[in-house]
């Protein structure tokens, strides 16, 4: 009999769905009973806990929701391959599936359950050195690790962090062939002008990697490779397995100057001088230096081949409001910024010419990917009233909020009022265009509406809008799905954390049948 028995009635118990995906994982587990090295078994366990990694599920946390389950399953399966996954997941996994899959293991080894060869020596891992690999841009940095059990089965774990998106960590991947790694990153270094290879401090490696898996964790849906999350867990613990007590690298902003003065400075250079339309080109370089201090980390000054076709081609036909002057004079705006900030950032002049050639081969293709509202049919006026910011991404959920644009409406003691004649970003005009979309509510209701179309406006917070499409999509009606937010809104008060949680239930909502 097994040291736990599940009664098939228990309300705890994992769908069936689920016990059979444990199954699945408990077979591929019995390859641990045929590896003999700490670190091939290590690998296979991270590699069962990336199942599940990165998944959302409706009531709660993945690690736990599925992972804690997955400890207790394995300790009711009472068979080798089983304690040899628990044995793993004591090191590999979170601390609350650590606890669980400790006591489960030490239940099953008292009952008898076979352990494997490798169990005394799971995660008694050394730190011995740590490197970084830096392109002279700032793009990324690939962090080298080695690692060894007492001297023996040395290996390198490799960690990619992207710069270019807020500095997660979007590959790792681990090396036993340690001096042939080094050497070729040493190599590098030494013939290539924009790679810098240098040795890192373990504390300040741990510091670094930590942040940036945080924002990995932090994202939904990263950006990273296809085999990522099979590493997940190896190099959560690999990580902690560094020294405590280092910095994170402080990032380099662009010396106190605020945006207008950077902007001044240059569209006062000798690199700007050829820029013929100076109006359009003052606001490009205000759309330039927004997304160095938003989204590249603070730090407008730094110039990039993969910075200027993300922002080319990525950010702004997705973010952005551009007036057809505006389109035609961003390349040329955005080349001769790359020329001047790289010239004040120090970058070499291979450098600079490379991030030149990158605008210059994605000037065709951002003149493909932008795409003018209008293009879709949509007024010209009506996008400039909902888009007063700019902020081309605001459209739909603008649009959601104040549907009612247009027409004519009766105020007692004003007559008759043109709803095309409004400013929805005006609250007092924003407020007439709900009285007229909920005729004789009371000020309480038109109140609340006016706070979730407040909040709509702005994104504040983005799971809210988010939250309305998932329910569109479910079959929704506007007008229910507008109440169900409001309900929300009431219910969390100025919580954000709890407004965050309700909103996610609420995401996984549909109508009834």
């Amino acid at each position: 009999m097994s040291p736990r028995s599940r009664s098939s009635g228990d309300p705890q118990s994992p769908p069936d769905e689920i016990i059979g995906i444990f199954d699945d994982m408990l077979r591929h587990a019995r390859e641990l009973l045929a590896v003999r090295s700490p670190l091939d078994a290590e690998l296979i366990v991270s590699e069962i806990q990336g199942a599940w990694w990165g998944q959302r599920v409706p009531d709660g946390d993945v690690d736990r929701v599925v992972g804690e389950a997955l400890a207790e399953h394995a300790g009711q399966a009472a068979t080798p391959a089983a304690l040899a996954l628990l044995t793993g997941m004591a090191y590999l996994g979170t601390a609350r599936q650590a606890v669980k899959a400790e006591r489960a293991a030490l239940e099953l080894m008292e009952h008898g359950v076979a352990r494997p060869g490798w169990a005394d020596r799971v995660g008694m891992v050394t730190p011995e050195e740590c490197f970084v690999s830096r392109d002279v841009y700032g793009d990324q940095d690939s962090v080298v690790c080695v690692y060894s059990y007492a001297g023996e089965d040395r290996h390198a774990l490799v960690v990619l962090v992207d710069h270019n998106r807020s500095g997660m960590v979007r590959d790792a991947w681990v090396s036993s062939r340690v001096d042939t790694l080094l050497d070729h990153c040493r190599q590098e270094g030494r013939t290539n002008p924009l790679v810098r290879f240098e040795r890192l401090d373990p504390r300040d490696a741990r510091a670094m990697l930590e942040h940036a898996l945080d924002r990995t964790d932090a994202t939904v849906k990263p950006p990273v490779t296809d085999t990522f999350a099979a590493y997940h867990a190896f190099l959560r613990a690999r990580v902690r397995a560094l020294p405590p007590g280092g910095r994170r690298p402080v990032t380099p902003v662009h010396g106190g100057d605020s945006r207008a003065t950077l902007a001044a400075r240059f569209l006062a250079s000798d690199e700007a001088e050829e820029l013929s339309d100076r109006s359009a080109a003052g606001r490009c370089v205000d759309r330039i230096i927004e997304y160095g201090c938003e989204h590249d980390l603070g730090r407008p000054l730094r110039v990039s081949p993969v910075k200027c076709e993300m922002f080319l081609l990525d950010w702004l036909p997705r973010k952005v409001l551009l007036s057809p002057a505006e389109q035609e004079a961003m390349p040329h705006v955005l080349a001769a910024w790359v020329r001047w900030a790289g010239r004040r950032s120090g970058l070499p002049d291979e450098g600079i010419r490379a991030a030149l050639d990158a605008v210059w081969d994605a000037t065709g293709k951002f003149t493909e990917a932008y795409r003018d509202p209008s293009a879709f049919g949509l007024d010209p006026g009506l996008v400039r009233r909902l888009l007063p910011d700019g902020e081309l991404d605001a459209l739909p959920r603008r649009a959601f909020a104040l549907p009612f644009l247009s027409g004519e409406h009766y105020l007692p003691g004003r007559g008759r009022i043109d709803l095309a004649m409004l400013d929805p970003a005006d609250p007092a005009d924003r407020r007439i265009m709900l009285e007229f979309e909920h005729p004789g509510a009371d000020e309480d209701h038109l109140a609340a509406h006016e706070r979730l179309a407040v909040r709509l406006w702005h994104g504040d917070p983005p799971q809210l809008w988010e939250t309305a499409q998932a329910l569109l999509d479910a079959g929704f009606e506007r007008h229910e799905i507008l109440h169900r937010l409001i309900e929300v809104l009431a219910r969390c008060g100025d919580d954000p954390r709890a407004l965050r949680a309700a909103l996610g239930t609420l995401r996984h909502e549909r109508p009834p049948m």
